[in-house]
């Protein structure tokens, strides 16, 4: 499918603002909460627009609130804090290597469809993915972007009052797979995590996808 094809489904949508900003690198996890929240207080508020928060955090695996947490493995063992979220989703892994995103937007003006946001959040990672070469998509049933039967990007939402919050992780480095055999990747039996590198048969640093990424976004979200 041509770029055009792609974004043909997002055409008269109403193009909203937001900002983006690229934070630093290994930011902790709570402080990465805690901006999300305030971004969502804001829009609530009526005083905030919509965000895209880029980043890199430290070493920390992440569940969303449920019972079963068995993903997590034997959780005493794990190389790095364990913390659970308000997502949805299995046991995921994030830290130094790994680009994630967090759009704080406004889903009222957006249909108030969750499923419609998963989606779109998938395709404008599989669109960055294919400007580095890399010929990923979709699995039937699965949420997340693939290469082949390889996963290398994980999706996490939640939202308060239809405000979104949490958002995506893709794996850009070497560096960025190995905490993931500690645990059962998003609940999956048997997964096999990949990376932009290793995909794309090249060095690429997370900058350099995190500035990538953003028109992509932009276009399949409809935002200026």
């Amino acid at each position: 499918m041509t770029r055009s094809g792609a974004f043909q489904a997002h055409r008269g949508i109403a193009t909203q603002a937001m900002q983006t900003r690229h934070l630093s690198n290994h930011l902790p996890y709570a402080e990465g909460l805690a901006l999300q929240q305030e971004c969502v207080d804001a829009i609530l508020a009526g005083g905030g627009g919509e965000t895209l928060f880029l980043l890199e955090h430290e070493p920390v695996y992440t569940i969303g609130r449920r019972r079963d947490q068995s993903s997590l493995g034997a959780t005493p063992q794990l190389p790095a804090p364990v913390v659970v979220t308000n997502r949805g989703g299995q046991a995921t892994y994030h830290g130094p290597g790994q680009l994630v995103g967090y759009p704080i937007l406004d889903l009222r003006e957006r249909g108030r469809d969750l499923h419609a946001h998963i989606r779109k959040l998938e395709e404008a990672l599989i669109l960055t993915c294919g400007d580095f070469g890399i010929a990923a998509g979709r699995r039937d049933g699965l949420t997340g972007v693939w290469v082949g039967g390889r996963k290398i990007a994980s999706i996490g939402v939640g939202v308060r009052k239809w405000i979104s919050m949490h958002g995506f992780a893709i794996n850009i480095t070497r560096d960025s797979l190995l905490p993931f055999f500690a645990i059962t990747p998003c609940g999956i039996d048997g997964v096999v995590m990949t990376c932009v590198e290793q995909e794309a048969g090249r060095a690429v640093s997370v900058d350099e996808f995190a500035h990538a990424f953003e028109p992509p976004f932009r276009e399949v979200f409809g935002v200026d």
